[in-house]
């Protein structure tokens, strides 16, 4: 399968763009809109102090590509909603901001949602973040036979977003105890968040196998930074997630690396306490797997990967089947630019002035975060869709390389 060069997608250089209107019944805002025929609106808070993005929903056609050989001829058409942002708010105004949105989550409104809904996938996708910080998403993909799993878990009865149960972590070969916790898995997420106690917990006894000087790094967030006594990153501890049915993940990327100009000159435990009782798993727990989330029979499935080698691999999927627990979730993609203008003669633009309101209902996702399943089979063949993701240093970005959206 080979690369191509793609341009930035502007909704008005497309035929076959459309505003998402107040009135359409996957517009969460629409209540708040003055006119239902105005765009529909969207805005996600963050944890970072009044810290927001906002924008437009967009309804496009993607082209997409399946997996192997013949790639190219074995392409579709599916009609997606994406959201454009327009609006930056806190700390996006200092750097790296998102370009807009894309949903990944349980919600009827995501991309794995509208897919399966129209018979094109398997109700499931994997991601593959490879160490070079760049990674592939596959639309369908349910994963090998060989994969680990384990099961989503649900909040108050209904299956909201990727929730997975921890039953003990490990720390080199100390299993802790009093180290079991849930947390949110999410592919938006740079780094991970664990429940206050059992950070603590880990974070100490990583800081006792740890050889060299505690110090702080100005301008990073974490607590525990250590110098490097050499131009090298030095033997560290392994970090181990275990879960139910001795089921476990070791955790190939769990500090971040600080360079200077001879090298590397320190790195720091990339875990920060979170504020509740629910944790974060991100991108950097993730990297060097294949992870699929599996939305059909409801669990999470990893196992060891070259994305590279992934990403020429083929895949043959089944039609989809069952149904699935309604839910909202989205991920965020991190971009620098991609202003949004509606066309001519659509109403003003709804979005509200205060950049920290969120849907009803809504609640603040980590930092760099960001159905109706389907019923039928369409007469479209089932397969597997793929395409390429790359990732900012801090701010995982996944980007649609080859999701091709159409314009003229």
């Amino acid at each position: 399968m080979q690369d191509r060069d793609l341009n930035e997608y502007s909704p008005s250089a497309s035929s076959t763009s459309k505003h998402l209107s107040c009135s359409h019944q996957l517009c969460d805002l629409g209540t708040s809109c003055q006119n239902p025929k105005q765009p529909c609106p969207y805005t996600m808070d963050y944890y970072t102090e009044n810290t927001s993005s906002s924008g437009l929903l967009v309804e496009d056609i993607l082209h997409l590509i399946s997996g192997g050989d013949n790639a190219l001829k074995n392409s579709v058409q599916a009609s997606v909603i994406i959201g454009c942002g327009m609006k930056q708010s806190g700390g996006y105004l200092d750097g790296v901001a998102p370009d807009g949105l894309i949903g990944l989550g349980l919600g009827e409104i995501s991309v794995p949602s509208l897919l399966a809904k129209a018979g094109l996938i398997r109700n499931s996708f994997s991601m593959c973040f490879d160490k070079d910080d760049s990674g592939r998403i596959f639309f369908g993909d349910q994963g090998p036979a060989t994969q680990q799993s384990t099961s989503f878990l649900a909040s108050n009865g209904k299956y909201i977003t990727y929730i997975i149960g921890v039953e003990t972590c490990c720390i080199g070969s100390s299993c802790l105890k009093q180290t079991s916790f849930k947390a949110i898995v999410d592919s938006g997420s740079s780094f991970t968040f664990l429940p206050k106690e059992v950070y603590e917990t880990i974070a100490a006894e990583f800081d006792r196998q740890v050889n060299d000087t505690i110090t702080s790094f100005e301008g990073y967030p974490w607590k525990y930074c250590y110098k490097s006594s050499s131009q090298r990153l030095p033997k560290l501890p392994s970090v181990k997630l275990m879960f139910p049915q001795n089921n476990s993940v070791v955790v190939n990327n769990p500090v971040f690396v600080i360079y200077g100009t001879q090298g590397v000159t320190g790195f720091c435990l990339a875990i920060q306490p979170a504020d509740g009782d629910i944790g974060t798993i991100g991108q950097n727990f993730m990297t060097g797997y294949r992870v699929v989330f599996d939305r059909e029979n409801l669990k999470l499935g990893w196992s060891h990967s070259n994305c590279e080698f992934f990403l020429l691999s083929s895949f043959h999927i089944s039609p989809p089947l069952g149904r699935l627990h309604n839910g909202n979730g989205q991920d965020l993609n991190d971009g620098t630019k991609s202003p949004l203008t509606p066309g001519p003669g659509t109403p003003s633009n709804p979005l509200p002035a205060n950049q920290e309101q969120s849907s009803p209902g809504g609640h603040a996702v980590g930092p760099a975060v960001a159905g109706r399943a389907p019923s039928k089979p369409s007469t479209a063949s089932t397969q597997l869709i793929s395409s390429r993701s790359s990732s900012l240093k801090l701010l995982p970005f996944l980007l649609l390389l080859r999701l091709l959206v159409s314009a003229s």
